[in-house]
């Protein structure tokens, strides 16, 4: 039984961490820590490293405080579902969508082309205004329709 809570505890953490992304990214990284997010939809950099990539120090950090901690009853599977989420959201966002390393490059699936299609309208606007589509691994209803 006590394993079965850890998975839900483990999965739900997972699933809250989509939540997060998209509060983090709206009311964040497009509010007070602007600047810090601001070269990733302008391009205004010559490195391979973003200023935004601080955001995924950030909740690996809080990853690894759950997993060391020992504080929280069952702190591991916190932990452990907040570090899969980022190893997801770098899977999907960096290499998948922008093609940090040359991978996935002709990916024809439904759900592959809605986050894509979402992405793209995020990116459409280079000011912190006026941008929609925050998440990550679920994009709004309209984008899973055939284009």
């Amino acid at each position: 039984m006590e394993i079965l809570i850890w998975i839900g505890i483990f999965l739900g953490s997972f699933l809250a961490m989509e939540f997060m992304a998209w509060f983090t990214h709206k009311y964040v990284m497009h509010g007070f820590l602007w600047v810090l997010h601001k070269d990733h939809h302008l391009k205004d950099h010559k490195s391979w490293w973003e200023r935004n990539d601080v955001f995924f120090i950030f909740y690996a950090a809080i990853s690894m405080f759950f997993f060391m901690s020992g504080l929280v009853p069952y702190g591991s599977a916190i932990g452990g579902g907040i570090a899969l989420y980022g190893f997801t959201y770098f899977m999907v966002h960096d290499i998948f969508i922008h093609q940090r390393f040359k991978l996935f490059r002709k990916a024809d699936h439904w759900y592959a082309k809605a986050i894509r299609r979402a992405h793209k309208i995020h990116h459409k606007h280079l000011g912190k205004e006026d941008s929609e589509c925050f998440g990550m691994l679920v994009p709004p209803l309209r984008f899973f329709k055939n284009k």
